[in-house]
């Protein structure tokens, strides 16, 4: 028996002639090496390979890493940068679109003004709401000249819409102030000095007659202004050939009372409001059916 076992440990020395490595070597990824290998670790934790088997394992591990990173990893990493790519583009145009959704400041004003106008151009309860939608709104918009003279206009309609007199001369005096301070920075708009004019000749009417003369002529070199700084409007020369037909009617004791007030009271004649008229009809026909009234006479 004793025979028989050295012969068996002689025939195993014969078999494993080389060293053996250890499968866990820190000079490669063992993960990758057992996976390409398919060694099975002993209960010592040495592999059942001798040398050859382990230099031929090493360069089958070398070629298994090459082909893992140049085909399966490039495969799945790119796969997934690809994927990654198309979720990001995704999240950009959700967030695009998430943006797009909400008005920017200047989009919200200009939506803002085309409903004023709307509202302006329609019945007492459009104007109503028209100028309820203004006063809320100018906190955030008072700074913006277009803005600005439409407030005023809505301060106009609500002094037309308005039962009384002390209303009338409320809604016109507030919208007038609005422009006061409007003209110290828009010299140049064409619209806050119509406004201001409209406002100015609606408050003289519940004034006295010192201050309706006085009144007429700051409307006259607003409405001057307005039509040299857009001389296409014909709103503007409606207005003038209103101004022009009133102040040629005006009574002997309004003219006394001119000439004591100005140097060079205000005057004007019947032809020049004819003249304004048919500018109107010019520009815009039928733009007034008062203004075709006032041609008739």
């Amino acid at each position: 028996r004793a025979h028989l076992e050295e012969s068996q440990r002689a025939s195993r020395r014969r078999r494993f002639p080389f060293p053996r490595e250890r499968s866990d070597s820190t000079g490669s990824s063992s993960i990758y090496f057992t996976a390409s290998s398919g060694a099975a670790p002993t209960d010592d934790g040495e592999s059942e390979g001798g040398g050859e088997l382990a230099d031929t394992c090493e360069g089958d591990r070398e070629s298994s890493l090459e082909g893992l990173y140049e085909d399966g990893e490039d495969e799945v990493s790119g796969e997934t940068v690809r994927a990654a790519h198309r979720d990001s583009l995704d999240l950009v145009g959700e967030d695009e679109a998430q943006l797009g959704s909400a008005p920017s400041p200047e989009e919200g004003l200009g939506q803002l003004l085309r409903q004023a106008d709307r509202l302006h151009g329609g019945g007492e309860r459009d104007k109503r709401e028209g100028f309820q939608l203004l006063l809320n709104n100018k906190l955030a918009y008072a700074e913006h000249r277009d803005f600005a003279w439409r407030l005023a206009r809505a301060h106009s309609d609500m002094c037309e819409l308005a039962g009384d007199a002390d209303e009338k001369r409320s809604y016109a005096s507030d919208g007038k102030e609005e422009l006061e301070v409007a003209l110290q920075k828009w010299d140049q708009s064409a619209e806050c000095h119509q406004w201001f004019a409209v406002l100015c000749g609606q408050l003289a009417e519940h004034e006295g007659i010192q201050k309706r003369i006085h009144s007429g002529r700051v409307f006259k070199e607003h409405i001057d202004k307005a039509i040299e700084l857009k001389p296409e409007d014909p709103k503007s020369h409606y207005l003038l050939g209103r101004w022009c037909y009133q102040v040629s009617h005006l009574g002997w004791l309004e003219k006394k009372t001119a000439s004591a007030l100005f140097e060079a009271p205000p005057t004007a004649t019947i032809e020049e409001a004819l003249q304004s008229f048919l500018r109107v009809e010019e520009l815009s026909p039928g733009f007034s059916k008062a203004g075709r009234a006032y041609i008739a006479k």
